[in-house]
């Protein structure tokens, strides 16, 4: 992590005083489809931002942007070892940065070791975070069984039914981790810039009730923020968002062909 730890300064000055609307904004997404990144950018350039989160970054990755490096595509792209990533296509992200060419960028990806170790240990985020930011982001306490039965719920269908029972724990583990490290970088952003700060996350991530927005809103409560969904077809978003905005289906082959 860059800088100092932000929960600090929350707890002594309350991240300098009273906080001013749209300190944060959320925009969701579906990972694969050009459409929400169309709009991402959009809504960006709109904004202009002083700190981009990316969840696609881990803060390693994003910490390799110097103040000299060209926002460039193709530079960027090497830079951040895009290719062996396993994310959607460099060029549908590009066009956020380019519409704010001046923000500071940062990563709140889960390494591949990091989420092992969620997945393996009966913690969401020990050996990750600082023990007092679990413990602000709730990550020091088991969900409710109702919202823990939905997690993994949720887990089981967006793997096409073909998980294992007694790995769901640990999936929401992980992503219980991967809220908190949004949360948690929004939030440094927010503190290093003074903001605005947009966030580039999935749908998942973004819902209000209990992904990166309702961390946020538990740490801080007095951080502004704004929570856009992004659907396809005007499919309804689970988890309750400030706006939802729609496009057409992107075209994709059958999620669940390598299941069977």
């Amino acid at each position: 992590m860059r800088g100092k730890v932000w929960a600090a300064a929350i707890l002594c000055a309350g991240l300098g005083g009273a906080a001013a609307a749209q300190d944060i904004t959320v925009i969701g997404e579906v990972h694969d489809n050009p459409a929400h990144h169309a709009a991402q950018a959009r809504i960006v350039a709109g904004m202009a931002p002083r700190a981009l989160v990316f969840e696609m970054l881990t803060p390693e990755q994003a910490g390799r942007v110097a103040d000299e490096t060209p926002r460039e595509a193709a530079v960027l792209e090497e830079l951040f070892g895009w290719a062996e990533s396993g994310w959607p296509a460099f060029s549908l992200y590009f066009p956020i940065i380019e519409a704010a060419p001046e923000a500071r960028i940062y990563g709140a990806g889960v390494t591949r070791a990091q989420a092992r170790e969620a997945m393996e240990a009966n913690a969401a985020g020990g050996g990750v975070l600082p023990e007092e930011e679990l413990r602000l982001f709730g990550l020091d306490a088991p969900l409710p069984e109702d919202e823990q039965a939905a997690r993994e719920a949720l887990q089981m269908a967006a793997h096409c039914d073909a998980l294992p029972e007694e790995m769901l724990p640990g999936m929401v583990r992980i992503q219980r981790l991967r809220d908190a490290m949004l949360a948690h970088a929004a939030l440094e952003a927010l503190e290093e810039t003074g903001g605005p700060v947009a966030v580039i996350t999935g749908n998942g991530h973004a819902r209000m009730d209990w992904g990166m927005p309702a961390l946020v809103a538990r740490a801080a409560p007095e951080v502004a923020l704004r929570v856009i969904g992004q659907t396809e077809e005007g499919v309804p978003l689970p988890g309750g968002f400030d706006e939802v905005l729609s496009a057409p289906a992107a075209e994709r082959e059958d999620p669940c062909a390598a299941f069977r």
